[in-house]
């Protein structure tokens, strides 16, 4: 690992800082953060995993970590890198440490038209939800479905499900891809299988969680029109993945390539392929390579079944707001976004285009309005990206641009951004004195655990407004509502 990244940055001036490609680095890496928030930062290994990813082979344009970096698996979380498909023989590297465990985990938010005002009763609704929605690391109480069924919702995603009566058909559009990304064989374990059997519809746990939430204020008056948006309305917003189905095929394709790389030195080698990296958790593979082909294919796969996982929940959730709220509890779908996911994109890198394998690793697609993929309801104001913050803080919904992707791979932060390890929350922090708290200030928190109350505290992540604040003046994504949490659900 490279110790001395610090001697090679230099501040950009524009919400982001360059670490000059140094050591085995075959581009630069660059930092959405200032000097400032940087001081904040005592621990050097997510730079140094982002100095680490740079080395990829095929590697083309900047490694970029957004405002929420934090130490990761391979890469840090945050994370963004491409590579050049046209790189070599067979392409450039494809690295599941670039995706995570945790395929596809995303977050779906749904508006309502109605404010706390037509909440008869909060208590029993945060009851309600606890009740009806699963949530937990065991994926006790998955919906019930066939292996058949599994089957054709892992080839064929977030359609698949609303046919299945999960999810309704009228979201499709407002899901990122449509919910939906083509698999050649839908090859994954028979481990894989029998753990996605008993979790579509659960949460999961760690960050996991669906929250009720109130637009705080609006920011961009403009685009929160276009979306249907205004102060005080009533929002759901809904954070989980593929949970045991996705780790399972991380896990079986991370073992397969780390095998395949031995140590030279101070570094990991595979002379097949003629690959060297600094650390054994970046282990990749050539994109068009036999192994690349199968581990793009599995986590396609995966993905189309956190999109369906996402559906399920939303499902759940329609049904309490539909007993609690009765015609006030209608909700739509205003988008849904993957965090963990590795994509087959074209930019413009250095006035040339290029097809790249884009791996964003707790990072957000933000596409522009003019761009071919984003639906007709975004072409005026660009994607909608969804970024968490905490259960006690709140939330935003930012947008990408009107016109023309932006410098990062057309991407953006996902979330706030962990600022104590989940050992160091749990350590320092009563989740019991939080959850009093915060029911003080009128939030309703309902968690599996105390300790998970621990881990996912207020004060173990970044502070959302300022990661918000420094993505804006990078100019990847713009805010336009702040979120307030009213009730949430934990894992």
């Amino acid at each position: 690992m490279s110790v001395d990244w610090r001697d090679h940055l230099i501040d950009e001036g524009d919400g982001t800082m360059r670490i000059k490609a140094h050591a085995n680095m075959k581009v630069d890496a660059r930092m959405v953060t200032t000097p400032e928030h940087l001081a904040k930062h005592a621990d050097d290994r997510g730079p140094e995993q982002l100095v680490n990813s740079a080395s990829l082979p095929g590697v083309v344009g900047e490694a970029w970590a957004m405002a929420d970096w934090h130490y990761g698996y391979g890469f840090p979380i945050g994370g963004v890198v491409a590579t050049d498909l046209n790189s070599g023989e067979m392409g450039g590297a494809i690295s599941p440490g670039g995706v995570g465990f945790d395929i596809n985990c995303g977050v779906r938010v749904m508006a309502l038209d109605a404010t706390i005002e037509d909440i008869p009763n909060l208590k029993k609704l945060a009851g309600r939800l606890a009740g009806r929605v699963p949530a937990g690391a065991s994926g006790k109480g998955g919906l019930d479905i066939t292996p058949q069924q599994l089957e054709s919702i892992i080839s064929g995603g977030a359609s698949v499900a609303a046919e299945l009566g999960f999810g309704l058909s009228e979201d499709i559009a407002n899901i990122e891809s449509n919910g939906y990304l083509e698999t050649i064989d839908a090859n994954i374990s028979q481990r894989a299988k029998e753990r996605g059997l008993r979790a579509l519809g659960t949460l999961g746990s760690g960050n996991h969680f669906l929250e009720i939430q109130t637009v705080g204020s609006v920011v961009d008056e403009s685009t929160a029109k276009q979306w249907g948006l205004y102060e005080d309305q009533l929002l759901a917003m809904i954070h989980s993945g593929s949970r045991g189905l996705g780790h399972q095929v991380c896990t079986d394709h991370v073992r397969g390539l780390e095998q395949r790389y031995k140590k030279k030195g101070d570094l990991w080698v595979n002379e097949e392929w003629g690959y060297e990296l600094p650390d054994r958790q970046l282990a990749a593979a050539p994109f068009y390579s036999k192994q690349g082909m199968e581990y793009f294919d599995s986590m396609n796969a995966a993905a189309n079944f956190a999109f369906a996982n996402r559906a399920a929940l939303a499902t759940r959730l329609r049904t309490v707001l539909n007993l609690e709220l009765g015609v006030d509890g209608e909700a739509r779908t205003l988008y849904d976004v993957a965090h963990n996911i590795a994509k087959k994109e074209t930019h413009v890198i250095s006035g040339s285009s290029c097809q790249c394998c884009v791996h964003r690793k707790g990072a957000t697609r933000a596409f522009a309005g003019d761009h071919p993929d984003i639906a007709n309801s975004f072409q005026t104001t660009g994607q909608p990206v969804l970024v968490p913050g905490d259960m006690g803080t709140g939330s935003w919904i930012m947008a990408g641009p009107v016109k023309g992707q932006n410098q990062a791979f057309a991407s953006s932060c996902h979330g706030a951004g962990r600022a104590l390890s989940r050992s160091q929350a749990k350590r320092t922090i009563d989740g019991k004195a939080l959850k009093r708290e915060l029911e003080n200030s009128g939030i309703r928190i309902h968690a599996s655990t105390a300790n998970v109350l621990s881990e996912e505290a207020p004060s173990a992540y970044k502070n959302v407004d300022e990661v918000i604040s420094i993505t804006n003046s990078a100019g990847l994504a713009r805010p336009v509502v702040r979120l307030n949490p009213l009730v949430v659900i934990k894992g």
